[in-house]
């Protein structure tokens, strides 16, 4: 039983270390004085991936990508399982029929089955949800598509929270993913219409945004500003949506 709502008797403990094949993964468990309460981080070799401290953005990945759509009933994927945070913040909105959620590393995806972290009981708990290993980049360059078990299957949004930004990766297989023959693969699996998120780490980069514009046909980029209290200063991330088009308005676009 983890008890997640008080006080952990450790200042720190690691609770997970695995081999996998981009690296060693481990989860850690620590407490943060300048903030009252714990914290959980997400290590690959010695750098840091993610934090529980650090939320806000990839909560707004969910909540803007979602507010931008108004079907009833919508399939969603998500690429980068982490912590949770934007999984669980798109299972928060009732028209969610489906969220598909691929994780390339295994231990992660185990973490939120053993109930080693706040949100895995939430997310392994809802029906609507499923959590798959998986190379999220492979497959939306394939044909077939992010749901192996359903080729073919197009989304309404489709939310990414991998790499630290377009320009700082983890690994350098993704580099493709994010140049416009990348992204022309990954909008054949939207709907029409169909959101694009992808999380950065950075401030906005107008050339990104621009390069998302030519291939879906609209695009914009939402600054995300929130208190460091380990810097003691407001920290920027960023929130890049792009929305495909009508294929003939895309065709139109690239045809410019």
């Amino acid at each position: 039983m983890h008890n997640f709502g008080g006080t952990m008797s450790r200042q720190f403990e690691e609770l997970d270390y695995q081999q996998t094949a981009i690296g060693a993964v481990s989860l850690r468990r620590r407490h943060e004085p300048r903030v009252g309460r714990d914290v959980f981080e997400v290590k690959l070799n010695d750098e840091f991936l993610m934090s529980s401290l650090f939320t806000v953005s990839e909560i707004a990945l969910a909540r803007l990508g979602i507010a931008k759509l108004e079907d009833d009933e919508l399939d969603v994927a998500v690429g980068g399982l982490g912590l949770g945070y934007t999984a669980d913040a798109v299972l928060a909105h009732a028209n969610v029929k489906s969220l598909l959620v691929i994780d390339l590393l295994k231990p992660v995806i185990g973490w939120h089955q053993q109930g080693l972290l706040p949100l895995g009981a939430r997310l392994t708990g809802d029906s609507r949800c499923q959590l798959v290993e998986g190379d999220f980049f492979a497959l939306a360059a394939s044909a077939s598509g992010l749901d192996s078990a359903n080729p073919g299957r197009q989304f309404h949004a489709i939310l990414v929270d991998i790499d630290h930004s377009p320009q700082a990766l983890l690994d350098a297989r993704s580099q493709e993913f994010y140049e416009a023959t990348g992204l022309e693969c990954l909008a054949q699996h939207l709907h029409t219409g169909g959101i694009f998120g992808l999380w950065s780490n950075d401030r906005p980069e107008r050339d990104f945004t621009d390069r998302l514009t030519g291939v879906f046909g609209q695009a914009w980029s939402e600054p995300i500003v929130f208190d460091n209290p380990l810097q003691s200063r407001p920290a920027t991330q960023t929130v890049y949506l792009a929305r495909k088009t009508r294929v003939a308005e895309l065709a139109s676009v690239e045809g410019a």
